[in-house]
């Protein structure tokens, strides 16, 4: 991936609507050459998918959770129990595994506090192996970025 795969990138991350003419104009390209590397970027897995931003809020889920979530056993039988039954509740938008005191960061969207108290008790905590669960709710966002910072 070179520098131009980058603006090509970094242009339909900031309007993924763009049509291919408009595109080879922002990226300075003729719109052939443009198409071909946008083709390739998909076809490598590099562009994975096109989608909508929509607002939360407006949507009617104005509750974002931070959920921190420890396990009782490692082993990867356990892991992958775990992992499976996160990647089928909705209401996980994220879950990143990592370092530190929590084995797991979920991003857990959610449309009141009761229906966060609906989601732990009825979906978290039927999963096996689960030994701890930490939240956090945030009352702000300062910044939400769709677009990745620049190669230096």
């Amino acid at each position: 991936m070179d520098s131009k795969d980058r603006d090509i990138i970094a242009a339909l991350q900031a309007d993924g609507r763009m049509s291919n003419q408009d595109l080879s104009e922002r990226v300075n390209l003729s719109p052939s050459p443009c198409l071909r590397r946008l083709r390739a970027l998909e076809d490598e897995g590099v562009i994975r998918g096109y989608t909508a931003i929509v607002d939360e809020e407006i949507y009617g889920l104005p509750v974002t959770a931070f959920v921190r979530v420890r396990i009782q056993v490692h082993a990867q039988e356990s892991v992958n129990a775990f992992e499976d039954a996160i990647r089928a509740m909705d209401s996980v938008l994220d879950c990143y595994v990592m370092t530190g005191d929590a084995d797991y960061l979920l991003r857990v969207l959610v449309s009141s506090l009761r229906d966060y108290e609906r989601f732990v008790r009825e979906k978290l905590h039927k999963v096996p192996g689960v030994a701890s669960i930490d939240t956090s709710f945030a009352y702000g966002q300062i910044k939400k970025s769709n677009v990745f910072p620049p190669m230096s």
